[in-house]
């Protein structure tokens, strides 16, 4: 689909919601997949995924590793997380399902039975199901729970796909919804306060709309920079040198960094303040940190790397 000029990208306006922030480094899931693959005594092979559908995959803890892992690094990977008690999980899988032979491959849905695979669900943190968690690259790239409207959930897969570097086959785009475009407009006339407002309608109708909480996450830090009472950049990052522990100076010096395209240094000196600021500094420094992350778009290796790094200074 071409998006005219005047319009942003989803995928440039922080692509994706960062509920779990893709901050979850899944390299202990991976190894408890390994070992479970290859057990100390008595190895038996990795049982091999039953496919619904070539674009429809089971996997269990032995398979995790190839069928998501491996493969989310050359195509995006949907896990749906269910049981067979669940009876939303049964009004969504069938959706998604359907979703899945109509993106052709631009993306994978895979299926976990949380039941029979616990260790999975652990290491995910999944706290209720139906879950649902896009993986690229190796990574949580978003998620939600529960069940969603079918329109919310092809702006999710929207969202995924093109974060990825992908497109949907046409018949599988969402209609956009006209209020993101009077949003966006509103943008561009430089009535924040508008798009602020448009946004969370749409949020409060619909939690799950991916595309509304990423744009909001935007216009959020262009009005902080806006009603900032310095935004001379080099006199900012002094002042927040000068105080490392000063959380408040931090974050401003930050979201000038940002809006500068000095996406290191912004990053750094948030997780500076996550590894050795006092608690509540921490907390601060990780939540805009996040929310920076979600505006650049985890498609910028600079975003890739300070994740890792946040997942290092967290776990």
């Amino acid at each position: 689909m071409t998006t005219p000029n005047r319009r942003p990208n989803p995928a440039n306006q922080a692509a994706l919601s960062a509920a779990l922030s893709g901050a979850v480094d899944l390299s202990a899931l991976k190894a408890r997949a390994e070992q479970a693959a290859n057990p100390p005594s008595a190895p038996q092979a990795a049982p091999a995924p039953t496919s619904r559908s070539q674009f429809v995959i089971d996997v269990s803890e032995q398979s995790f590793q190839a069928e998501v892992i491996e493969r989310s690094m050359t195509v995006p990977v949907i896990l749906d997380l269910w049981a067979e008690w669940c009876e939303p999980c049964k009004a969504l899988s069938p959706l998604l399902e359907r979703l899945a032979d109509e993106g052709q491959g631009s993306w994978i849905l895979a299926k976990i039975d949380v039941d029979a695979n616990q260790r999975i669900a652990q290491a995910l943190g999944v706290q209720g199901i139906p879950a649902i968690k896009a993986i690229s690259q190796g990574q949580i790239l978003s998620e939600f729970q529960g069940v969603q409207p079918e329109a919310n959930l092809r702006q999710f897969l929207k969202a995924v796909v093109e974060a990825a570097g992908g497109e949907l086959p046409a018949g599988a785009e969402p209609q956009e919804d006209p209020r993101i475009v009077q949003a966006e407009d509103a943008i561009a006339a430089g009535d924040l306060d508008l798009a602020q407002e448009v946004y969370e309608t749409l949020l409060q109708e619909q939690p799950g709309h991916v595309l509304a909480a990423d744009a909001l996450r935007q216009v959020s830090l262009m009005k902080r920079l806006d009603q900032a009472g310095d935004t001379d950049l080099e006199r900012v990052i002094a002042a927040a040198d000068a105080e490392p522990l000063n959380v408040e100076k931090q974050c401003a010096a930050a979201d000038l960094q940002l809006a500068a395209g000095q996406l290191d240094g912004a990053f750094s000196r948030l997780l500076t303040l996550v590894r050795t600021g006092p608690d509540e500094a921490k907390d601060t420094a990780r939540t805009r940190l996040i929310e920076l992350f979600a505006i650049v778009g985890d498609a910028d290796p600079a975003v890739g790397k300070a994740r890792r790094d946040l997942a290092s200074a967290l776990f």
